[in-house]
């Protein structure tokens, strides 16, 4: 029996694929728990539909991601910190409150999810105190 499956199913195969199972693993396992759905052709043509809008979604925030990195580009943001004497510093600088100082001295908006900080940057290492 072929089968839309709704969401991953270990050894059989990824959600939105078209299987190829037993008619007694369809029937009493993956149809009664919603795993998967019969393959008509209503089934194969809304999992289409679905795929073809999460590559769409999937391209757009592509497209937003690049116009926010040319934006970003060669910005300088200054994130206050406190040093001790020696020009050490208190703690570590996150994600958060680089989103923030993004947000407020650029006006952009950026999802601290999405901040990935390196250590090993020539801006992460100062050799005085500001």
């Amino acid at each position: 029996m072929k089968v839309v499956l709704e969401q991953d199913v270990k050894g059989t195969g990824k959600k939105g694929e078209v299987v190829n199972v037993s008619d007694g693993y369809a029937r009493n396992f993956l149809l009664p728990r919603k795993m998967a759905s019969p393959a008509d052709s209503s089934a194969v043509n809304a999992m289409n539909i679905q795929k073809s809008a999460a590559q769409h979604r999937k391209f757009e925030a592509g497209v937003k991601a690049r116009e926010l990195a040319k934006k970003l580009d060669n910005a300088m943001v200054k994130v206050p910190v406190r040093v001790g004497e020696n020009g050490k510093m208190f703690g570590t600088v996150s994600g958060k409150e680089v989103a923030a100082a993004i947000e407020e001295q650029l006006g952009l908006t950026v999802d601290k999810k999405k901040i990935s900080l390196d250590p090993s940057s020539p801006c992460s290492k100062r050799s005085k105190p500001i």
